[in-house]
């Protein structure tokens, strides 16, 4: 530790995802900043630690930071997750359930991914291959909020279809082509973009939140409230081991985490 850390001591664990301006992500050692870590939770392995932290800060910031979600309660209200079985969308259907009277439904299009969200503590899955549809099926006519973990063209006119007026909407996927916002003009809905590395990037005066998000988290998992995500355990620090993670998140068929253990 650096001689003006305050929130941790030698020794201590801890967990974090880091910052993209810094190197490490297949590194043995790597530099942190303090207000971007928290404290490990106690009752998980260090793979099952290492599945969380992008994922959990991505998803709470999308839910609470982004889609401005009251996690006091939201009595009557809705928020679709598409792409639920992924890594983000794993851990943002359990931070979801746990907000008072929030409908959490995700979407998933494989039998196996429709069990894991329900696993993960979804109150509906619907199929994304024919959203709209599915999601009328389900007798939903729209929702308040929506997450994209999948696809920000592809779903865009559905997903401005199904939000409700004045409804949120916010996307981690980076579009390949503009997005037509006046689709939402007509019902005043708001769209927008999270992504858990500004923070730390470009310094913001909130930098300090993923600290507390992370303390929070952590707290949450060790009561029990939260679990890991972690569906695959790679083993040795290797080019062999790397490329093998990457092909499984880039196959598409990922389900959610992989971690690697040295």
């Amino acid at each position: 530790v650096g001689n003006t850390v305050q929130f941790f001591k030698t020794g201590d664990l801890i967990w974090y995802s880091g910052s993209i301006h810094l190197p490490g992500s297949n590194a043995e050692f790597q530099v942190v900043d303090e207000r971007i870590a928290g404290h490990r939770p106690e009752k998980l392995s260090d793979a099952e630690a290492a599945a969380i932290p992008l994922t959990a800060l991505t998803a709470w910031e999308s839910l609470f930071d982004r889609l401005h979600i009251n996690p006091e309660g939201e009595e009557g209200r809705s928020l679709l997750i598409i792409g639920g079985a992924g890594g983000v969308g794993s851990i943002a259907i359990q931070l979801a359930r746990l907000v008072p009277g929030l409908n959490v439904i995700a979407s998933a299009s494989r039998p196996i991914t429709k069990d894991w969200c329900h696993n993960q503590g979804a109150h509906v899955v619907v199929d994304h291959t024919y959203l709209v549809e599915s999601i009328h099926a389900a007798g939903l006519t729209n929702v308040d909020y929506i997450l994209n973990c999948a696809d920000t063209n592809g779903y865009w006119s559905s997903m401005a279809e199904l939000i409700s007026p004045e409804g949120r909407i916010v996307s981690i996927v980076e579009a390949r082509e503009p997005v037509n916002l006046q689709l939402l003009m007509a019902k005043s809905a708001s769209f927008a973009w999270e992504n858990m590395t500004t923070r730390p990037f470009f310094g913001t005066r909130t930098l300090h939140r993923q600290h507390e998000i992370l303390e929070e988290l952590s707290c949450l998992v060790n009561n029990g409230s939260i679990r890991s995500t972690l569906t695959e355990t790679l083993y040795g620090l290797s080019t062999n081991s790397l490329r093998q993670a990457h092909a499984i998140i880039e196959s598409g068929q990922a389900i959610g985490k992989i971690s690697v253990v040295y």
